[in-house]
């Protein structure tokens, strides 16, 4: 057999060769079922939905625009994507490396020696070097590239998910002001109202004069409540504008004339969970690149082997130049090996195999905590719509108590302080019922971002 077929056959055999372990992803600690979701009521999937736009349920057009713009100019979103792009490009600085490396030089001299004519020198020569990558030390740096390149990918969504979810609590707490305000501006409507009664009573001789100084102040106190709530409205405006990129000046949004309503969100099994969590893709991608770079480490332990090549043209001038009597050429290969260097190889695998367990765990933490923020959120909403339920009789039956003391202090048989008690007990319920609500929608946001986003 031709002995360089031979030689050729065992460089491709051996090319082919990775050292280092093979990744393969580790178990997840993932449950069988949700604990909370028995009782919860299952919505019947969106398939015409775009995926992305997990906020569509919540109907409104004002945060469909916010949220679609947050994708695009939200900052904390265009550095991560800056980030993977980066990522991408150091794929392929990676990959280079399997290639050789094709140069050219070109010169002229022209000297002489003592009394000797002066002489003409030109060289043209193109160069070749290529490192053979036996062991597979470049594959996994690749390998490990890709894998990085995949994460900062995931990490680029989960930003997206991230700050859409952040816009549309905002958006749920602002509504919520607005919702708080209208309460307020009825209080005072109302407040007003009894005031108007109570200086009649007092102007007829059936109320004293006590009766309207406490009405005056229980109308005057609601006014205080309802201008206060406008400073939270305005955080919550000014927040909405950052996280959509947008200047806080720049940004107006008109009151809402209604809440949102809470969706019916599906829930499918935990193992989903595993596909549909950008973050927990990218402690997966971690994973897979930590395992990599425990092949980088091992392959410190082999020879290095590069070949070299030169052919070119060397004359005293351009006729001359390109006879074959001037060409010049070599070829060459090289093989260096470490025999002693104090142990780092070993620790430097060492290190890397420590590196690739920590990923382990921090992939099997996110599992986890993604586990526990759906179970938390399906709680949540579970509960709080069954005190929503109590809450609204609370609401009706204070509203009604509230009627029937006025009433009865327009006839005369209830002292005003019974009015005062049941109309702050009436708002108190009623600012219950709206705490209750903002818990729903804010929740219902946190389980569709538990979930990874759109379904």
């Amino acid at each position: 057999m031709n002995s360089p077929r031979v030689a050729l056959a065992a460089c491709l055999y051996l090319a082919g060769c990775m050292v280092g372990p093979d990744y393969h992803r580790p178990p997840a600690p993932m449950s069988q079922s949700f604990k909370e979701l028995k009782g919860w009521k299952r919505a019947i999937p969106l398939d015409a939905m775009p995926k992305g736009a997990w906020w569509a349920p919540f109907g409104d057009a004002r945060l469909d625009r916010l949220e679609r713009q947050a994708l695009t100019a939200n900052q904390t979103v265009a550095a991560q994507a800056a980030t993977y792009d980066q990522a991408v490009a150091l794929v392929d600085e990676a990959r280079a490396s399997l290639f050789p490396m094709l140069g050219v030089n070109a010169g002229a001299s022209r000297g002489a020696v003592g009394h000797a004519p002066a002489t003409s020198q030109l060289t043209a020569e193109a160069t070749a070097s290529w490192e053979i990558d036996l062991w597979g030390r470049i594959r996994r740096q690749v390998e490990s590239s890709r894998a990085a390149a995949q994460q900062d990918q995931a990490l680029l969504e989960n930003a997206r998910l991230s700050a859409g979810a952040s816009l549309a609590t905002a958006y749920m707490n602002l509504a919520v002001s607005d919702a708080l305000q209208r309460l307020l501006d009825d209080t005072v409507r109302n407040d007003q109202r009894a005031l108007d009664i109570t200086k009649n009573q007092y102007n007829a001789g059936f109320a004293a004069r006590s009766d309207v100084i406490l009405a005056q102040t229980q109308l005057e106190s609601a006014q205080s409540s309802a201008v206060s709530v406008g400073i939270a409205r305005s955080q919550y405006e000014h927040a909405i504008a950052v996280l959509a990129g947008i200047p806080p000046a720049d940004l107006t949004i008109k009151p809402l004339a209604k809440l949102p309503p809470v969706p019916d969100i599906p829930v499918s099994l935990p193992s989903t969970l595993l596909e549909r969590r950008p973050d927990i893709a990218a402690a997966e991608r971690s994973m897979a690149g930590n395992n990599a770079l425990i092949g980088v480490a091992v392959a410190a332990y082999y020879p290095d082997i590069n070949l070299a090549g030169l052919f070119g043209l060397q004359g005293g001038g351009i006729g001359s130049l390109f006879s074959a009597a001037n060409e010049i050429w070599s070829a060459g290969g090289t093989a260096s090996e470490t025999l002693f260097e104090g142990g780092a190889r070993s620790a430097a695998i060492a290190a890397a195999q420590a590196q690739y367990k920590s990923s382990v765990a921090t992939y099997r933490q996110t599992v986890l905590t993604a586990l526990q923020q759906v179970e938390d959120s399906l709680a949540g909403l579970r509960i709080l719509a069954r005190q929503a339920a109590i809450q609204d009789a609370a609401v009706r039956d204070a509203a009604r108590a509230a009627e029937i003391t006025l009433n009865e202090y327009r006839a005369g048989t209830q002292a005003y302080t019974a009015v005062v008690t049941v109309q702050n007990t009436l708002l108190a319920s009623q600012q219950a019922a709206l705490s209750i609500t903002q818990a729903q929608l804010t929740d219902a946001v946190s389980l569709v971002t538990a979930l990874g986003g759109g379904w």
